[in-house]
């Protein structure tokens, strides 16, 4: 019986990161490589026509966000499983990633056995991510009783904590709106509901979480 190989479709906005990783998976002999992409939409225009059995997905893209594409991917093309290679291992973000429809969650820091590992779970009908991840997930899930504390990054919508996040690594304003595809007005609109939630008193406290945040301090 001829075994059929997955089908894997990368989305990266790093060209090293995707030439990686194209080599480390065309080395196993049951992956084939189909595709590869820089920024939401010319990974889903490609994966249109010619859906993967799998996308690997970092969160943060040129433009648009890896959430953003996930939940596109759920909506247009639900067989398409979603594993997440990020550099964020924030339990906010991997809880966001799977809730919006990844199915695995893999760390760029960690060995690159683990993608492979990640592609073959989901594969198998698992869920996927660093064990000691899932459980502090679980841990968290169970502890919520009524919603996020205030104050909490957990209570940014997607939108919002995406540009808590390029505030944290630096970006200006003018950049994040043009990087999301809205105006100056509609960023700043943002950064005005992230500092009331998180209990801030100015813009220079937003910034400073934002980077402390982006760096795991917060």
């Amino acid at each position: 019986m001829i075994q059929t190989k997955t089908r894997i479709f990368l989305v990266d906005d790093h060209p090293l990161v995707r030439e990686w990783l194209g080599q480390l998976l065309s080395g196993e002999a049951d992956f084939e490589v189909v595709g590869q992409a820089d920024d939401t939409n010319p990974a889903l225009e490609a994966m249109r026509a010619d859906p993967p059995d799998i996308a690997i997905v970092d969160l943060a893209l040129r433009t648009g966000t890896g959430l953003d594409l996930i939940k596109q991917l759920r909506a247009q093309l639900p067989k398409v499983q979603v594993v997440v290679l990020s550099m964020h291992e924030e339990l906010t973000q991997v809880e966001r990633a799977l809730r919006a429809g990844a199915v695995g969650y893999v760390m760029k820091r960690e060995s690159t056995t683990r993608i492979v590992e990640a592609i073959r779970s989901v594969r198998g009908g698992n869920v996927y991510a660093n064990p000691d991840v899932l459980s502090r997930l679980a841990e968290r899930m169970v502890g919520r009783r009524s919603g996020a504390p205030t104050g909490s990054v957990d209570t940014l919508s997607d939108r919002e904590l995406e540009v808590f996040r390029r505030m944290g690594e630096g970006h200006a304003t003018k950049r994040i709106a043009a990087d999301l595809g809205v105006s100056i007005k509609t960023v700043q609109e943002y950064q005005a509901r992230i500092k009331d939630k998180l209990g801030l008193a100015d813009a220079s406290e937003l910034l400073r979480a934002a980077v402390r945040w982006t760096e795991g301090v917060l």
